[in-house]
């Protein structure tokens, strides 16, 4: 089967017109569907209008002189307009990491966000890691050029650690210096002090994210060891109902079903795809209802809406909720052909 067999209609002149407004996702469309390489001119042209216009300046116009967002520090707060969303949402929004502004935004993270353990953390501190940001800072810093940077390194090493348990203590050994905290990362498998200590999905999916796009030959024993742990921990549950361990219900978050851009903590069924899909499992068959459930959410023309925003939070707008979306498009189909290149 091919991807564009479970369409409806041909989003692809939509993705590819030029879009003032959006013009991230041309970029993408043009390297992630059509195949084209970083140094196609067209391709280096798109990512020249990303810097120019739509929601990368603003961002960029926001930030302070020493390379951080709003005030000094670790930059989890506030949300979402602090230093640590703006990398995120800088690499997800297709921002050119060679651009100084954004390379003085990615340094400041690492000399600020990193914690003595050598993981990220919320404020700076070894308690207060948690694996959401730490993965897609990880995601955001791989994806702007920072691969091999030590301190990135350190971080991703870090965070498989975390995951298999290697050489971190139980957090009542307080003697040990490399150990899990009830405060944050309480132990192996994702499990998180906001999911009540449980092993957190959501975590998980940025964990996954972030290893994944470390290249093979340089993933560390550690890193592949919690690659597996964490492939079989997400496909143990079926995508597409997602009843993951979850700390306030027995209820799947409903905001696993509803498909937004940019991306924060909160993860939903796409990246669970785009994640697995990374690390080589695209197409295995315990995927099939999620992607079931990805072409049921697409209109007559194709297309897929906007149905989780930051909106009004961050410093420049994404697009219109409840309207079809560029973006969540672009994200349907780039899982869509890893899963069914034809």
């Amino acid at each position: 089967m091919h991807w564009k067999d479970a369409l409806h209609g041909d989003p692809l002149p939509w993705l590819l017109e030029p879009d003032p407004r959006q013009p991230g996702v041309r970029y993408f469309a043009l390297r992630d569907l059509l195949g084209r390489s970083e140094e196609d001119p067209e391709v280096q042209e798109t990512r020249a209008t990303v810097m120019a216009d739509g929601p990368v300046p603003p961002i960029l116009a926001a930030q302070e002189p020493e390379g951080h967002w709003v005030k000094p520090g670790p930059g989890y707060g506030p949300k979402y307009q602090g230093t640590v969303w703006q990398v995120i949402f800088l690499a997800q929004l297709g921002a050119d990491g060679a651009d100084p502004r954004v390379w003085k935004g990615c340094e400041y993270v690492l000399a600020h966000s990193v914690a003595t353990h050598g993981g990220f953390s919320v404020n700076g501190t070894p308690s207060a890691f948690i694996h959401c940001l730490a993965g897609n800072l990880g995601a955001a810093l791989l994806d702007l050029g920072w691969l091999g940077d030590p301190r990135l390194m350190r971080a991703l090493e870090w965070q498989a650690r975390t995951i298999t348990g290697e050489r971190v203590a139980r957090p009542e050994q307080q003697d040990v210096a490399e150990r899990y905290y009830k405060s944050g990362t309480s132990g192996p498998l994702f499990a998180c002090v906001a999911n009540a200590g449980l092993s957190c999905a959501w975590g998980g999916v940025k964990a996954m994210l972030a290893l994944g796009k470390v290249p093979p030959a340089m993933r560390t024993p550690a890193m592949q060891a919690a690659i597996e742990a964490g492939v079989e921990f997400l496909l143990g549950r079926d995508p597409a109902v997602a009843d993951y361990p979850f700390g306030s219900g027995n209820q799947p978050s409903g905001s696993w079903f509803k498909f937004g851009y940019p991306i924060g903590y909160v993860t939903d069924v796409l990246q669970n795809l785009d994640a697995l899909a990374l690390l080589g499992y695209a197409r295995d068959p315990r995927l099939a209802h999620a992607l079931e459930l990805v072409v049921s959410k697409q209109d007559s023309q194709g297309r897929w809406k906007l149905e989780y925003t930051y909106n009004g939070k961050t410093w420049a707008d994404v697009e219109q909720k409840g309207q079809p979306s560029k973006w969540v498009t672009l994200r349907a189909l780039r899982v869509l052909k890893a899963a069914w290149p034809g």
